[in-house]
C-alpha cells in the first residue's frame, strides 16, 4: 500500500517536516510512503496511491489516481478539493479542522481583547512617544469590558466550538447561526439562529466572528447591507476565508469608522503593498498567523497517525469531510 505525501508552499511551516515522515515509517513500516517537496513528480507517483496527503489536486492529476481512496488535507478549507470528479468520487476527504480550531480560536479571542482595549492604537502612540490616555477614552469606540458583551458567531465548526466555549468562559453571550438548527446546541452558546436569520445576530452583536467554511452560500455573506446592520462600534473578525466579506463593503465600513475589524485572511496573501486595507486604522491585521503554533505538526501527526491505524483497520475515520457540502 502506497501512501504519497506532497505538500509544498512558500512558507516552511506549512511543509512536512522530514521528521513527521520518518516517525511515520518507523510506526507504519509495511506502508510504502513518498514524500515529495513539490509536484513536480506527481504525475509518476500518484497512480501507484491508495492514500494521498496534500493540500490541492487537479482534475486531471486527481483521473491519474485510480487506487486513491483516501486524501487527508493538512488544511481545514478544502475547497481547492471540490471539483466535481472528486465530489462524485468514492474517495474518502479528511481535513485538519481539529488540529486548527483550537489555535485559532485562542487568536480569536485575542483579537477580541485587543480591539476591546483599543490595544493597536497604544501600540501606535507608543510608537510615537505619545501618551494617549484621554485620546483613547475621547475615541470612538472607547475601551470596554468583554465580559457580558455579545458574540455573534458565523460557522461553528471545530473553530466556531472552540470559540464559543472560550468566550462562554469570561462571560460572553454566545449567539451562532448555521445552517443546521436542529443539531445539538454546542456547549457554549446560548441562541442558535438558522443561516436564513444571520441579518438578526448580526444586528444583536458586539463581535461578529466568521468561522464558516466557504461555500457558494457563504461567499460574500458580509455585504453592505450587513455591515449597515452592525450596531455602531461593533468589531468583525474574520479567520475563515477572505471570500466570506465583500471586500469593497468593507473598505467603506471602515472608512465612515461605524465599525472596527479584525482580519487575519485576505483575497490575495500576501496582502498587495497598495492595499487600502493597510492604512485603515480601524482595522487589525494579522498575516494569516491564527493557525500558527510550535505544535502544529505534533498536532498533525496524532490526528494522521490515527486516522491512519484507523484506515488500515477498516475503521471510519475522525474529520471525515461531507464532499456535497465541502466541509
Amino acid at each position: 500500500m502506497k501512501l504519497l505525501i506532497v505538500l509544498q508552499h512558500r512558507f516552511e511551516l506549512w511543509n512536512a517536516p522530514d521528521w513527521f515522515v520518518q516517525r511515520l515509517r518507523q510506526e507504519f513500516p509495511n506502508l510504502e510512503i513518498t514524500h515529495l517537496r513539490n509536484y513536480d513528480g506527481i504525475d509518476q507517483e500518484i497512480p501507484e496511491a491508495e492514500i494521498a496527503v496534500t493540500w490541492s489536486l487537479r482534475p486531471e492529476q486527481f483521473a491519474l489516481a485510480k487506487k486513491l481512496r483516501w486524501i487527508h488535507s493538512p488544511a481545514a478549507a478544502v475547497h481547492q478539493l471540490m471539483f466535481p470528479e472528486l465530489i462524485a468520487s468514492d474517495v474518502i476527504l479528511t481535513n485538519a479542522r481539529e488540529v486548527h480550531g483550537p489555535v485559532v480560536a485562542e487568536h480569536v479571542m485575542a483579537l477580541i481583547f485587543a480591539l476591546a482595549k483599543n490595544i493597536p492604537e497604544s501600540v501606535r502612540m507608543q510608537s510615537k512617544h505619545v501618551w494617549g490616555q484621554e485620546i483613547l477614552w475621547n475615541q470612538s469606540p472607547r475601551p470596554r469590558e468583554v465580559s457580558g458583551a455579545t458574540l455573534g458567531l458565523i460557522g461553528v465548526g471545530s473553530i466556531g466550538r472552540h470559540v464559543a466555549q472560550n468566550a462562554s468562559a469570561i462571560g460572553m453571550r454566545v449567539i451562532a447561526a448555521r445552517e443546521h438548527t436542529q443539531k445539538e446546541k454546542p456547549l457554549g452558546v446560548d441562541e442558535i439562529y438558522p443561516s436564513s436569520e444571520i441579518d438578526k445576530l448580526i444586528a444583536q452583536s458586539d463581535y461578529v466572528v466568521l468561522a464558516a467554511p466557504l461555500t457558494p452560500a457563504t461567499r460574500g455573506i458580509m455585504d453592505v447591507a450587513r455591515f449597515a446592520r452592525m450596531k455602531p462600534g461593533a468589531a468583525l473578525i474574520n479567520v475563515g476565508r477572505a471570500p466570506l466579506i465583500q471586500e469593497p463593503a468593507l473598505i467603506d465600513a471602515l472608512r465612515s469608522r461605524k465599525i472596527v475589524a479584525a482580519l487575519d485572511v485576505f483575497e490575495q496573501e500576501p496582502l498587495p503593498a497598495n492595499s487600502p486595507l493597510w492604512d485603515s486604522e480601524s482595522l487589525l491585521i494579522t498575516p494569516h498567523t491564527a493557525g500558527l503554533t510550535d505544535k502544529l505538526w505534533e498536532r498533525h501527526y496524532a490526528l494522521f497517525s490515527e486516522n491512519l491505524r484507523r484506515y488500515l483497520s477498516h475503521q471510519p475515520l475522525l474529520s471525515e469531510v461531507d464532499k456535497s457540502r465541502g466541509y
